[in-house]
């Protein structure tokens, strides 16, 4: 008698429900699954079948049974080892070893030889989905359980191997639902750089702020060791702290890629994802087959941060332009379509010349012109002017090295930063259908502009010179529009002043 019982896959961020058929019927000795498995798929039949001898039960390879399973919808690729604890309840079902209710339930879970569960990932984003398609209850391995119990309205019931299942489900066993504190997880982090420990540069330290307040990307030049990288490390600990449906979202991309950490199954700080320049093109924005997120993905709602900007290959930085603009990365292949969430600020780190010394006061630059040429043009002018914030990161001095911390801590600045995110939120909170999303300056779309960032008669000439000798694209225009609203969300100002705009001006300029 065929039986049905239900489990998930992970389509890229998201999870569709799938049921798993089984029919088991005497005849000659036959394994089948059928419905685009892949190769662990395939395998989870050699899994199952030692699981269930295991667990006391007569299993498909011992007897004379033909085993049909197939998994639906059919044109969906399954692949992974989700599918080890349905099949092998639904052999047990079919073959009327076991007799239990399915309906409302989701399984998940890889068997051991010897039937121990183990964990698996993706399950935030499946408790997301199951629960949407009204389903009450998701058995998985307990390892498991922490993670989809963050899901209110869905119960968690961890297991530790197939028998354990069993007895649940047929009544010999209570398991409660895990339940879980989600405020135990979201607690104040200790970053591992302050700003107060970073001598001089003053004027890094407040483009910081500006880029952390508005969500800007910033680029910083300057030569080797003069602390840029620092810099870029320090922002996460000014950066706002990340709402509850921000750390669920953040979470829920972890969880797919498999990085979530196994004691903490909820994200409570904003990433800071700091690739090599030698990474290719598939790992930064993501792809393979089937799709995986990249670095840009796992840089949702925090940092993407890329030292030795020019160094990345070419084709790997022009990819980033449509992520920059639009907030989000979509992956063609043949038989794939997705769309990844890359809502993130991008900090980047550049020598102003191969040997890092063009410019420098104090040491003579050896590279030609031909040479300082070349690096410059491997950074296109599209990239460069989607970039919001330009500074120059120079040499300090001894006196300043010796100087004693800055008083300006990361702690005073991240007041400042969320006190300027509170205005945004406020501001934006009504054209984003009654809900938080983390909308920032920096996502401003030009209505908006035009609504948020009126200016006054003085700084709309200095503007109108800047456009008219081709110093400011229209996007350039527009960038300084938004850092200079920022500017003025960090002075508490209703309107964006002349002070403010000549601050954000002052930012667009490259040397």
């Amino acid at each position: 008698m065929p039986s049905k019982v239900y489990s998930a896959a992970v389509v890229g961020l998201d999870a569709q429900v799938i049921e798993v058929e089984t029919d088991a019927s005497y005849g000659l000795r036959h394994f089948e699954i059928v419905g685009l498995p892949d190769k662990s798929v395939q395998e989870s039949k050699e899994r199952v079948g030692a699981a269930i001898k295991s667990a006391g039960f007569q299993s498909p390879h011992n007897q004379p049974i033909r085993v049909l399973v197939s998994l639906a919808p059919a044109d969906l690729k399954k692949e992974g080892s989700f599918y080890d604890l349905p099949i092998a309840l639904g052999f047990l079902l079919s073959s009327k070893q076991i007799n239990f209710n399915p309906l409302g339930r989701i399984f998940v879970g890889e068997l051991s030889l010897d039937g121990k569960l183990r964990p698996v990932k993706g399950i935030l984003a499946i408790a997301l989905a199951v629960k949407e398609k009204g389903f009450k209850e998701i058995i998985l391995p307990w390892p498991n359980a922490p993670e989809a119990a963050l899901i209110k309205g869905i119960k968690a019931i961890g297991v530790g191997n197939l028998k354990e299942t069993i007895d649940y489900l047929t009544g010999q066993k209570t398991i409660s639902p895990f339940e879980i504190n989600t405020e135990a997880f979201i607690k104040e982090n200790n970053y591992p750089m302050d700003l107060a420990w970073i001598k001089g540069q003053e004027y890094g330290k407040r483009a910081l702020e500006i880029a952390a307040a508005g969500s800007h990307n910033l680029l910083m030049q300057g030569p080797p060791g003069t602390g840029k990288t620092l810099l870029a490390k320090a922002i996460p600990s000014i950066m706002p702290a990340l709402s509850f449906e921000e750390s669920l979202e953040v979470s829920k991309i972890y969880s797919v890629a498999g990085l979530l950490p196994k004691e903490k199954p909820l994200m409570d700080a904003r990433p800071f994802r700091s690739p090599h320049h030698t990474t290719s093109e598939v790992a930064l924005i993501g792809g393979g087959n089937p799709p995986r997120p990249g670095e840009i993905t796992l840089a949702h709602r925090g940092v993407l941060f890329l030292d030795e900007f020019p160094e990345f290959h070419r084709d790997v930085l022009e990819s980033l332009r449509q992520p920059l603009e639009e907030g989000q990365i979509t992956i063609l292949r043949a038989k794939n379509a997705l769309s990844l969430p890359a809502r993130f600020t991008l900090v980047a780190a550049s020598n102003p010349c191969p040997c890092g010394y063009f410019g420098d006061p104090e040491r003579k630059c050896t590279c030609s012109n031909s040479q300082i040429q070349m690096y410059k043009r491997k950074l296109s002018g599209p990239l460069i002017d989607r970039i919001d914030i330009f500074i120059n990161v120079p040499q300090i001095k001894y006196e300043k090295l010796t100087a004693p911390d800055d008083e300006n801590s990361s702690a005073k600045i991240k007041n400042a930063v969320e006190e300027a995110r509170k205005i945004q939120r406020t501001r934006f909170l009504s054209q984003v259908q009654g809900t938080n999303r983390g909308f920032t300056n920096a996502e401003m779309i030009i209505p908006q502009i035009k609504k948020y960032c009126q200016i006054d008669s003085k700084s709309d000439t200095i503007l109108r010179k800047y456009v008219d000798s081709g110093k400011l694209s229209s996007r350039g225009y527009h960038k300084v529009l938004k850092i200079a609203r920022t500017i003025a969300d960090l002075d508490n100002s209703e309107n964006i002043l002349f002070d403010h705009l000549s601050e954000a001006l002052m930012y667009r300029t490259r040397g």
